[in-house]
């Protein structure tokens, strides 16, 4: 029988229009700390972005959302908040924003693998 750990995750979402709350999923994160996982995948589709919001900078959107896995990973390259340990940096990831990019509330599952989960949960929700 696999051994299935607890796991969080999060969807990434554009907001291009905070005030009518449309919103389109663009990633997600996925968190299982008895593994010591970590890691955010984002898929945007600008062309559909781009009707929902023809005058939002996707280029923009782009570099920030890159930014998200950089945090996810860890290390210098994510800045100051990269140096963080792995669960700070989770919270950091999900913490509410009235932004353009916005996180839902997190959701527990359990899985055995959580690099498969997480493709599993991107081809759910996002693609």
């Amino acid at each position: 029988m696999p051994d299935r750990r607890a796991c969080d995750y999060a969807l990434v979402r554009v907001v291009p229009r905070v005030e009518r709350e449309e919103f389109m999923n663009v990633g997600v994160i996925l968190f299982c700390r008895p593994r010591r996982f970590l890691a955010a995948r984002i898929a945007l589709d600008r062309p559909r972005l781009a009707l929902l919001a023809p005058d939002l900078d996707l280029d923009l959107v782009q570099e920030q959302l890159e930014q998200i896995p950089l945090v996810a990973q860890g290390g210098r390259a994510a800045g100051p908040i990269g140096e963080l340990p792995q669960f700070e940096r989770w919270h950091w990831l999900v913490s509410p924003r009235s932004t353009i990019i916005q996180v839902s509330p997190a959701h527990s599952l359990l899985c055995d693998d959580p690099p498969a989960m997480l493709e599993r949960l991107l081809r759910w929700a996002v693609r």
